[in-house]
């Protein structure tokens, strides 16, 4: 892919995510410190392209001639998607941009509809089964269990990030949340999305700027959208990668634990701390567990991805 190509791309996904004009400040400061940190990558200046969206120098017309290639094309359309549904169901305004980007990349309308039914799944995909036992008033907590499925989820998702499909990364932020709330039961909460989704900006997690800066880092890494043999060059890739999605989920796990076995009370400052803190520790420990997520990868598809998500 070339560097206008990503260029192009990006612009696409920074337009997703700012075109609804309901971004939290917060969100819109994190977006823009992604850009500053993946500034420089493959000729692609990101700070510049936050500016050209927010100041409207990028049309549709001019990404969609950037990219003349379908699968590029395609790929533009389905990181975009994910952004609109990284936070829950995308708007009508961004349903109206998605439209707009459709018709302007001149997609085949079976291909797009049927991703954004996908990715829509994945947005609306419940924290709990139905059928799932009710939280106990009173539970006792096992502690080395918790710790067992904290570090389970972090390895999966670490697994998710070395899988090509767009889908992958955005499954990664519905499974953080369904860790969030299974903390949270076990020690006698019954969270719902909205309390989770306050309780990860608190810490400092935007669920719109995350999936940006991870389908960003594989975009500009040269993953994200490979088909073929993506899997396995993802992998030698990853060796050598922050490890974010292991990272991040590891010490999201672990804030939960300290916040709801401490009942509630810490402070926002203590909780960004704590995050940060435990988000540098589960860097430490990527190289440990890598292969267990490369093992893991090589079992998924997107079958599973979707299975998962709908906790299966």
């Amino acid at each position: 892919m070339t560097a206008e190509e990503t260029r192009a791309i990006l612009s696409l996904a920074l337009m997703a995510a700012f075109v609804d004009g309901d971004k939290h400040e917060r969100e819109r400061a994190e977006i823009r410190r992604i850009a500053d940190n993946l500034a420089q990558a493959d000729g692609v200046h990101l700070p510049t392209l936050v500016q050209d969206v927010l100041m409207k120098r990028v049309q549709l017309a001019g990404i969609a001639a950037a990219l003349p290639g379908a699968d590029a094309r395609q790929l533009a359309y389905e990181m975009a998607v994910c952004v609109c549904d990284a936070d829950g169901l995308h708007s009508p305004a961004e349903l109206r941009f998605l439209e707009e980007a459709k018709a302007a990349l001149a997609l085949a309308p079976a291909a797009a509809d049927g991703f954004l039914q996908q990715a829509d799944a994945v947005a609306a995909a419940p924290l709990v089964a139905a059928d799932a036992a009710p939280v106990p008033a009173k539970p006792a907590v096992d502690e080395a269990a918790l710790d067992k499925s904290i570090l389970n989820a972090a390895i999966l998702n670490g697994a998710l990030e070395l899988l090509p499909e767009s889908l992958s990364t955005m499954a990664i932020i519905p499974l953080q949340m369904r860790l969030v709330f299974n903390v949270g039961k076990a020690h006698g909460y019954q969270l719902d999305s909205g309390h989770i989704k306050d309780f990860l900006a608190t810490v400092g997690v935007g669920l719109t700027s995350q999936y940006l800066e991870q389908a960003g880092r594989k975009l500009l890494g040269g993953l994200l959208g490979k088909l073929g043999g993506g899997l396995l060059g993802g992998v030698g890739r990853q060796a050598v990668s922050s490890g974010m999605s292991f990272a991040t989920t590891y010490a999201l796990g672990h804030v939960a634990k300290r916040y709801y076995a401490g009942g509630r009370v810490l402070s926002t400052q203590l909780l960004k701390d704590s995050y940060a803190s435990l988000t540098q520790q589960a860097q430490g420990l990527h190289q440990q567990y890598l292969p267990q997520m490369r093992e893991q990868a090589r079992t998924l598809d997107a079958a599973k991805v979707m299975a998962l998500v709908r906790g299966r």
